[in-house]
């Protein structure tokens, strides 16, 4: 899969010699693994969280909560045991840096209100670009004493803090749905009822969901009004063993990696009813023209002559990028709709990913919310991949069929998946 590589300069694809033929287990999810750890951590007594995620995302979340006092231990093979806090922030002040984590900045942001203290919160230089005022005022609402350092909409976050009062409150819906995320998980404790509605449209609708459903998990139930109003009485986590499932965002790569070549790729671990809505990313395939195979704990695809398609990804956009690089090998254009708050992401996705095709020759429109991809043949370029783990992932699949595709800082992968090429080279049989 590669002729040379530098990990923290560059990564040379080669296109394979034919369809890819084989099935693969992603690491497990971090989306799941950053709302158990936050769940865990608040539960009274020790969880047992399998198959967690070992990623730069998981590490400065895990790194925070050994901050904020939370006692936990790797047990290897991606174990770790956590001993819950019963909703009582042990460390009454404490600075957390998140790098360009969005889960972990946000939820901690959440967590850290329950606290009785002094808390910072703050990133690198893109998290401070990384707009979360809508998740401050929110909190705000409630009594708490929050604000943006800078005076902006973005990081370090100052929070002053003797818990989480209660009450009702009203949070924009439209950029991100971690911010509503991250109220719910900690409306269970706070000291009367919480009602959250959601103003505006709701975006990536399926993580929410995927929010409600580990809350349950734990022993917590959540009283829902058509994704909009939110009413939460004071409960408390029950510790637990928790199964987290491979990451299905992860796993678009290698389905996608069928629908390129023609191949035949079962990713294990995954099914149709997943708590994750990116599962539903090889409808999108389907849509184009592969087959899909849904088993008790996989799924397969099977590439087929691709057809473009016109399509909202507002509900999986983090696959947005993945079927960019699909449309490249299409017959007609595909138009992605409806992924405006991809915007604010670990780069701007929208500009990113219309810059990069348009190195590689490929004739591509930019929208407001989307973009438009005309399919053709392409020419050697290097990827600017705006260290965005996605972005490095999904243009490696245009070099299994095209020659000259090179991704800069590979390394950035680490974020979410720090042995992807590894992983793609082993299904591509190296």
């Amino acid at each position: 899969m590669t002729e040379s590589q530098t990990p923290l300069a560059e990564i040379e694809m080669s296109p394979v010699s034919g369809p890819i033929q084989g099935a693969i287990q992603p690491p497990g999810s971090k989306s799941i693994t950053n709302r158990a750890l936050i769940i865990a951590a608040l539960a009274n007594g020790t969880s047992r969280l399998t198959g967690t995620l070992a990623s730069e995302d998981t590490h400065v979340m895990l790194e925070s909560l050994r901050r904020l006092g939370l006692e936990w231990t790797d047990e290897g093979n991606g174990t770790i045991s956590i001993q819950g806090c019963g909703g009582n922030i042990p460390a009454d002040k404490a600075d957390l840096w998140l790098e360009n984590s969005g889960t972990s900045i946000r939820f901690l942001t959440a967590a850290c209100s329950l606290g009785n203290g002094e808390y910072r919160l703050d990133g690198n230089s893109r998290m401070r670009e990384r707009p979360i005022r809508d998740l401050v005022q929110a909190i705000s609402q409630f009594g708490v004493d929050i604000r943006c350092e800078l005076d902006s909409d973005c990081p370090p976050v100052l929070i002053n803090t003797t818990g989480l009062p209660g009450g009702t409150i009203t949070v924009p819906g439209n950029l991100s749905s971690q911010y509503l995320s991250a109220l719910l998980m900690v409306a269970p404790y706070a000291k009367e009822p919480v009602e959250i509605v959601v103003s505006g449209e709701l975006v990536s609708v399926p993580y929410v969901e995927m929010t409600l459903q580990v809350m349950q998990s734990f022993g917590v139930n959540v009283e829902v009004q058509q994704m909009q109003r939110f009413r939460i009485q004071p409960q408390t986590y029950k510790a637990r063993e928790y199964a987290i499932e491979p990451d299905a965002s992860a796993a678009s790569y290698f389905f996608a990696a069928a629908a390129v070549t023609g191949g035949n790729v079962t990713v294990n671990g995954l099914h149709r009813d997943a708590l994750q809505g990116d599962v539903h990313f090889v409808e999108a395939l389907r849509d184009m023209g592969c087959d899909v195979q849904y088993n008790d704990d996989s799924i397969t695809v099977i590439g087929k002559p691709l057809n473009g398609v016109d399509i909202d990804m507002n509900a999986i956009s983090d696959t947005a990028q993945t079927l960019a690089a699909v449309a490249v090998f299409a017959n007609g254009p595909t138009r992605v709709r409806n992924v405006a708050h991809m915007r604010i992401k670990e780069t701007d996705r929208v500009s990113a990913v219309v810059n990069e095709l348009r190195r590689l020759g490929i004739e591509t429109e930019e929208h407001e919310d989307g973009f438009t991809i005309h399919p053709g043949p392409t020419q050697p370029a290097l990827i600017e991949t705006y260290n965005d783990h996605r972005m490095a992932m999904s243009f490696s699949l245009i070099g299994l069929r095209n020659a000259g595709v090179r991704i800069s800082n590979p390394g950035c992968t680490a974020k979410t998946y720090p042995h992807y090429f590894e992983d793609l080279g082993k299904l591509c049989g190296e």
